[in-house]
């Protein structure tokens, strides 16, 4: 004779309810072009200025923070856990805590002056992807939670970068290509304006150097 245990209603609602959030925490292609992400004017050259700056390589994030003239305030780079499922909340927290070491938030104003931009390197086309719908959702709530714009979400594949949601791209650079000299591109500064002060302003020294 065999014995088991039939899963319990309460366990069941737990599972589905996680389902449900799980799938939640990501936004599809027409729910981010209809939230009105502020363009880049130089898309261009945001890319190839973060790309020299830190070097990224596959899996890896890069979060970038920029003024109202749209030059860059502070940047940190990561790579992504490797997790079962991409999962919005966790890419929120990551990027959030990625935020506080590198800038104070902006959560007294009113509304935000400084706009956060995320490069995601990944392997596949420039297709969007439930990856890239989970890196979304949890860039559009890190921003709110640091009182931050929502700026653009910009893959980095071995074909070249595509800003998703707005179909501008290019070939260079790519997931392969060499990073370009950090002088030779136009986002790049003398220096990076430090408007933090104190341990985060060398935390931005340190993830400038990276």
């Amino acid at each position: 004779m065999t014995f088991g245990f039939a899963p319990s209603a309460a366990t069941s609602l737990s599972a589905f309810a996680g389902s449900v959030n799980h799938t939640a925490r990501m936004l599809e292609p027409a729910e981010w072009a209809a939230a009105g992400i502020p363009l880049l004017r130089s898309p261009r050259e945001v890319v190839s200025g973060l790309h020299a700056r830190h070097r990224p390589a596959s899996a890896t994030a890069v979060v970038a923070v920029l003024d109202h003239e749209e030059r860059l305030t502070a940047s940190a780079s990561f790579a992504r856990r490797s997790t079962a499922a991409a999962d919005g909340w966790e890419f929120r927290n990551a990027l959030l805590a990625h935020l506080r070491r590198v800038i104070p938030h902006d959560l007294r104003r009113r509304t935000p002056v400084r706009t956060a931009v995320l490069l995601y390197c990944r392997e596949g086309d420039e297709r969007w992807t439930e990856e890239d719908g989970a890196w979304m959702w949890g860039l559009r709530d890190a921003c709110t939670l640091h009182g931050l714009r929502c700026g653009a979400y910009i893959t980095l594949t071995r074909g070249g970068w595509q800003v998703l949601g707005e179909g501008r791209g290019g070939r260079m650079p790519t997931l392969l290509s060499r990073p370009s000299d950090l002088a030779d591109t136009s986002v790049a500064h003398d220096h990076v304006p430090l408007r933090t002060g104190g341990g985060a302003a060398e935390a931005l020294r340190r993830s400038a150097a990276r």
